[in-house]
């Protein structure tokens, strides 16, 4: 079978994409997240899913022909929420999103050496009215720190969120709807080694 280079050390799109029996070799890359003036937050996410999976092109060969980016972004009132930069940064998100509604960008992008394919998913979030208590609290859990809109649904963030409109996996880190459609359109099958 074809492998896949997964563009990405995350563990939560690592285990997403293990969830749907999709074979791959995780791989580091680095490419530049700096949002452009005037980017919208939906051309920013899927040209970040894009650079992903194409930095991992020199790495493509004959038995790993395709490389599979993906990047997620917090969206509040068009302005976009990355990982914060600090503690400071991390609690302010925390308070902007509290009993507010939000959306979450995830762009998936998958490269051959010929072509990149790639899309994008939006998801609306919305979580209820956080004390300070429970801010200052759960940025002390720490897991806070590396994410997008400083917190993880798929964690101890999950107690905040109220509603919930779309992909739930889209939130997490990769929409597996779309990803699984977008690696069928290329021959890459899921749950290959299911049996029922």
């Amino acid at each position: 079978m074809l492998g896949l280079y997964l563009a990405s050390t995350s563990p939560r799109r690592a285990e997403l994409l293990r969830q749907i029996g999709v074979e791959f070799q995780p791989l580091a890359v680095s490419v530049d997240e700096s949002v452009k003036p005037g980017e919208p937050p939906e051309v920013y996410v899927e040209r970040l899913a894009r650079a992903k999976a194409q930095a991992a092109q020199p790495m493509l060969t004959e038995l790993m022909p395709y490389a599979l980016g993906a990047d997620t972004t917090v969206v509040l009132e068009g302005q976009i929420l990355g990982k914060p930069n600090d503690r400071e940064h991390g609690l302010d998100m925390l308070r902007a999103l509290s009993g507010r509604t939000h959306r979450v960008l995830t762009a998936i992008a998958l490269s051959s050496q010929q072509q990149c394919l790639s899309q994008w998913v939006a998801t609306e979030v919305t979580f209820r009215r956080l004390s300070e208590a429970e801010i200052m609290a759960y940025w002390n859990t720490g897991e806070p720190r590396d994410k997008a809109g400083a917190y993880g649904i798929q964690g101890l963030g999950a107690v905040f969120v109220q509603h919930i409109q779309g992909s739930y996996s889209a939130v997490v880190g990769l929409p597996l709807c779309e990803t699984a459609q977008l690696l069928n359109s290329l021959g890459i099958p899921c749950w290959e080694k299911a049996t029922y």
